[in-house]
């Protein structure tokens, strides 16, 4: 099995956890390339089993460099993929209140917007996950590389 990673890390947390799902897939005996986005042609895509996307988000929306890559990704429909998404973890309010999940499913749309850019183009979803980023620039959440091999585990199987 060849699985492509490619990632639009910004800070490194993205590099990360990309790093961590190519060492637990080399494990499984399992090819993960990672490439970042910015060094990635869409257009011409390696030929995979797998084609996992990450980004971070950004005002709860993926970088604007992974959104215009997914929509250049040229892939036959049906070719499976995965999403693995970093994003900021939710803070209190000033009075101490902690966001409800559907507040958060309101402000965090990372996984819906990739999604709805590759399912028109007859892409199948496989698998995804979310690791959050305890400040702007990090670090990744305590417990983050157990979300990583949960997800590992899903796209693999």
């Amino acid at each position: 099995m060849t699985i492509e990673y490619f990632h639009a890390s910004k800070y490194g947390n993205g590099v990360r956890v990309a790093e961590e799902f190519q060492r637990l897939m080399a494990a499984r005996g399992v090819t993960a390339n990672v490439h970042h986005v910015r060094d990635a042609r869409p257009k011409a895509m390696p030929a995979a089993d797998l084609y996992v996307f990450s980004s971070p988000g950004r005002m709860g929306r993926p970088i604007g460099r992974m959104r215009r890559f997914l929509k250049k990704v040229r892939l036959a429909a049906g070719t499976k993929y995965a999403l693995l998404v970093t994003e900021g973890a939710p803070k209190p309010d000033k009075n101490g209140r902690m966001p409800t999940p559907e507040e958060m499913a309101r402000w965090q749309r990372v996984i819906p917007i990739m999604d709805e850019i590759l399912q028109k183009k007859g892409l199948v979803k496989i698998a995804e996950g979310k690791v959050q980023v305890t400040g702007l620039k990090g670090p990744l959440e305590e417990g983050w590389a157990q979300k990583v091999e949960a997800f590992a585990h899903l796209a693999y199987s």
